[in-house]
């Protein structure tokens, strides 16, 4: 899915008009319009800010990844970062073993 349509399709699931978006972003509707229908790019810095209003990553809506975390994910992310590299790598190896076991799971 391309830029200007991940962005129309947030934009609806928040139930924002285009008008509103723009508003949030600093910009006019017909400009959000022009970035839905992929006629135009955003700038960095609007991109960045649609990301935030839509309250999705950069990534997500330039395509670097096609899996979007909530927010609650994303709080605990940010949570990881503030531990000290003892207690960060005590959590990395209980995420290791839940995904080693899914792994297992799948394969039986």
């Amino acid at each position: 899915m391309t830029f200007g349509k991940k962005v129309a399709v947030e934009r609806k699931k928040k139930g924002y008009s285009q008008e509103e978006l723009a508003k949030k972003v600093g910009t006019i509707s017909v400009t959000i319009g022009r970035y839905e229908r992929d006629e135009i790019k955003p700038s960095i810095d609007i991109a960045s800010k649609l990301a935030d209003a839509l309250e999705v990553s950069l990534d997500y809506l330039t395509g670097k990844t096609d899996i979007e975390m909530d927010k609650d994910i994303k709080k605990r992310i940010l949570e990881v970062f503030k531990f000290n590299d003892e207690d960060r790598a005590s959590l990395y190896s209980v995420i290791d073993a839940f995904i080693a076991k899914r792994k297992i799971q799948s394969i039986l």
